[in-house]
């Protein structure tokens, strides 16, 4: 999906002047914005901004001052899997 956002030019010029490539900051704000309220996970944030590695996407969020949603249940997951590659 393609959307158009009217930004005042000199507003535009600003923003893009400090923050790189305007329409790519403003992918990575909403995405970050949709992970904080948790309707993206993880690997839809890697997914959508092409980020290489689980790590990377750590990465990003920390510098968008967003923690991890980690909870009880991938807890449990994370030790399952760590028993598994244990028990190997």
């Amino acid at each position: 999906m393609q959307i158009t956002i009217e930004i005042p030019d000199d507003f535009a010029q600003r923003l893009d002047q400090t923050a790189g490539n305007l329409s790519q900051r403003l992918l990575e704000l909403m995405v970050a914005d949709a992970y904080s309220q948790g309707k993206i996970n993880t690997a839809e944030v890697r997914q959508i901004l092409q980020l290489p590695t689980r790590l990377s996407v750590h990465s990003f969020l920390k510098q968008m001052n967003i923690y991890l949603n980690y909870d009880e249940t991938e807890l449990k997951q994370d030790i399952q899997t760590l028993n598994q590659v244990r028990e190997k």
